[in-house]
């Protein structure tokens, strides 16, 4: 499917949600209310989606004299493949990750932690870079920064309608029993948050990181590169998680842990052994 298509149908997810959410908790006047609340929440994940998930991270703006390393690396590879300049962004984080946001390539920025600097030489450090251009030139960076927004206003919501009915909230004249639905209902919702959210990462994120490996590799022409950083970006993260959350872990080259083991069948990622043997012919223990 599309990647514009994807875009609408997850903002006409959000509308629907808040739509639904308003009527249930204050009838007509609450429908109203949601209609322009989810018009203002699809206007801010359009526009301001990339915006947020920076902030999320308190990334911060470098400059080429602050860290020419990076973009003297991302000029030439945007040089090659003929894409706009991003804006270079560091996370002041010590787990070494990275991601690219942004709504289409001329308005996408990448984020690098001060970890992945650390720890990387220059051949994989390009290979990274090429990765997050990758989702750029794919046209990924979109879709992936509405749906950190959606999956956090998802659980936002949810909240919001669990603690509006356990505390009596809610009702529309005629049908407040109907629609007050009780604790048991809200206390379902609340445990479908994460669950919605989930779902919605899992739409957009596990093919799209293979596909943004092959691409990078193909920028670089140097798979090896690529997968020897993600070797050691999947063995380091594990020692210095990223704190961040799991409404945004999507977005990043390899799973934020959290403190948490997500090897499991609802990672928001391929295992790192499988995106590396895709990219060599080689299992990881060989690279």
């Amino acid at each position: 499917m599309a990647n514009g298509l994807k875009t609408a149908l997850l903002l006409g997810l959000l509308t629907g949600l808040f739509l639904f959410l308003g009527d249930r908790l204050a009838g007509q006047n609450g429908l109203a209310i949601a209609l322009v609340v989810s018009a203002l929440m699809n206007f801010v994940s359009y526009f301001f989606s990339d915006r947020i998930a920076l902030a999320m991270y308190r990334a911060q703006p470098v400059t080429r004299q602050e860290l020419p390393r990076v973009y003297e690396v991302v000029e030439r590879l945007t040089g090659r493949i003929g894409l706009p300049m991003p804006k270079i962004y560091v996370i002041p984080s010590e787990s070494p990750n990275a991601f690219a946001t942004g709504r289409n390539p001329a308005h996408a920025s990448v984020a690098v932690t001060q970890g992945i600097l650390n720890l990387l030489d220059n051949e994989e450090l390009e290979g990274v870079l090429a990765h997050e251009l990758g989702h750029v030139r794919n046209r990924d960076i979109l879709i992936s920064s509405i749906a950190a927004t959606i999956a956090g206003a998802v659980t936002w919501l949810a909240r919001m309608a669990y603690y509006a009915e356990l505390f009596g909230f809610g009702g529309g004249s005629g049908e407040g029993g109907r629609r007050r639905g009780g604790a048991l209902s809200a206390l379902f919702m609340l445990i479908l948050a994460p669950v919605a959210a989930m779902l919605i990462q899992l739409a957009v994120s596990r093919s799209r990181e293979y596909e943004a490996d092959h691409t990078g590799a193909e920028f670089t022409g140097n798979p090896f590169a690529l997968a020897r950083a993600l070797k050691k970006l999947d063995a380091y993260s594990r020692r210095i998680p990223m704190m961040g959350t799991p409404s945004t872990a999507h977005l990043f080259i390899v799973q934020p842990l959290l403190g948490v083991d997500f090897s499991s069948l609802f990672s928001t990622h391929p295992p790192i052994a499988k995106r590396i043997e895709r990219l060599t012919g080689r299992p990881m223990d060989l690279i």
